[in-house]
């Protein structure tokens, strides 16, 4: 009863801030689609280059200071509000950003780290931003589903008008005829698809908008998600999807076990990670169905060896790694990620495995953090999920899409993914929606009390 109160009120609020959430929005946007193209949209150094660019060009530096300073200023104009939704977020994003920049000092490419770490906190900002201005309880994915959805559109009319330069060229199988969009390579576009067919399933099992415009979302990204043949995106965007139905149309007696169905989730990505670096006796046994299952071969499209040398070099700075971003600078001769062209004859630009990629630049110490803040994020959506099951429902999906993506992918907390962007989004609006909880909660308990006060006077 006590969700449903909460929730039908929550649907009711809204709060358009003037100035500050209309700017808030236009950073969102902007943050957004800056994290998807290329710098300056060039998308032909796209076909020369297979590194990430040393530092963007004036027009890029100066949008990323307009997004930093626009984040500031909203914040110190609410900055109360911020303070109370700092306390509330979740510490180990925090933690995270602190250690990020911290990481300056040890690092191998300190240049390249302090890069990174501006990014870490205009998104950190930026986020906290979006928060405590224009805030409604829909407010994260009314942003972020609209412009996710005009990305994959582009794609679509991009790779029809100009093929040579959205769709990819090279001769490795994997590559043959896949579209990459407006993104850099075809599994951002494959990633960037899940995530809006995520969305817009939500919005449709939720019934936050109309079913005409659901179903033409869906067909958008699942248009995108088939082009990128990313058979990752493919696989999760089943799970994720079959993940929303249960939690969002299955039996209302289901959702007291929500907390077990998602333990269910998590024990299989943990099997899973073990089964897929090795880790676990038999293996290449248990392996075959699952690479039958993502239409990979048993090393993952080369995937194993990439591993292997990572967790080479990881064993030579355990505990703190060798600096936020700092080891992927480039096939350079002499660059501690030049051992890839050395063994391997080519590059591959990163680990290919979100936690892998976050122990090699911060070590141990950034694997706990992201440990903690997973299962932080996991419990915060828990706990939302007892008065609005269906926001949280949103939430759990897109953690169960970055945590298996992240298998054969490296986007966990990477200033080079946009999924970096939008999981800082979801944490915030999920500790705000937290906030409104309590608010909530304090404001029927304080009603409770004035009405059992008057009952007494009357009494008396």
């Amino acid at each position: 009863m006590g969700e449903m109160r909460f929730a039908t009120q929550a649907a009711r609020a809204g709060n358009s801030d003037g100035w500050r959430g209309a700017l808030v929005a236009l950073m969102a946007w902007l943050l957004i689609i800056l994290m998807i193209v290329p710098d300056n949209f060039d998308y032909l150094a796209l076909k020369v280059s297979v590194a990430a660019p040393s530092e963007g060009s004036v027009l890029s530096r100066t949008l990323w200071i307009a997004l930093l300073v626009i984040g500031v200023v909203v914040i110190l104009s609410r900055a109360a509000q911020a303070w109370q939704l700092l306390r509330a977020m979740n510490p180990f994003l925090i933690l995270f950003s602190v250690l990020a920049i911290a990481s300056v000092a040890w690092s191998i490419d300190p240049e390249v780290t302090i890069r990174r770490s501006i990014r870490v906190i205009t998104f950190f900002v930026d986020a906290l931003a979006l928060g405590v201005a224009g805030w409604h309880p829909h407010r994260f994915q009314n942003l972020v589903r609209p412009v996710i959805t005009l990305m994959l559109a582009g794609s679509i009319v991009f790779g029809l008008t100009n093929p040579e330069l959205a769709i990819h060229d090279e001769n490795s199988p994997e590559l043959i005829g896949a579209w990459h969009g407006l993104a850099s390579h075809k599994n951002g576009l494959g990633a960037l698809a899940c995530i809006g067919v995520i969305f817009w399933a939500h919005a449709w099992f939720s019934r936050q908008t109309r079913g005409w415009r659901a179903l033409i979302g869906l067909s958008i990204a699942a248009a995108c998600l088939v082009l990128s043949r990313s058979s990752t995106s493919m696989m999760v965007s089943v799970l994720s999807v079959a993940f929303l139905a249960l939690l969002q149309r299955g039996p209302a007696a289901l959702r007291p076990f929500m907390p077990w169905l998602v333990g269910l989730f998590i024990g299989a990505l943990l099997f899973y990670s073990l089964v897929i670096l090795r880790v676990m006796p038999g293996s290449d046994l248990m392996l075959k169905p699952i690479a039958h299952l993502t239409g990979k071969d048993l090393s993952f499209t080369g995937r194993s060896d990439i591993w292997d040398i990572i967790t080479d070099h990881i064993r030579y700075h355990p505990l703190l790694g060798t600096g936020l971003g700092a080891y992927w600078t480039g096939p350079i001769l002499g660059t501690q990620s030049y051992a890839f062209v050395e063994r391997l004859q080519f590059y591959p630009g990163s680990a290919h495995n979100g936690y892998l990629e976050i122990t090699n630049d911060l070590g141990l110490v950034g694997l706990l953090c992201l440990a903690g803040f997973i299962v932080v994020f996991v419990k915060q959506a828990l706990a939302l999920g007892r008065f609005d099951h269906v926001q949280a429902s949103l939430y759990l999906a897109l953690f169960l899409q970055q945590a298996f993506t992240n298998l054969s992918e490296s986007h966990w907390l990477s200033v080079l993914s946009v999924c970096f962007v939008i999981i800082s989004f979801a944490t915030v609006s999920l500790a705000r929606g937290l906030m409104d909880v309590r608010a909530w909660q304090w404001a029927q308990q304080r009603r409770a009390a004035q009405m059992n006060g008057v009952a007494h006077a009357s009494r008396a």
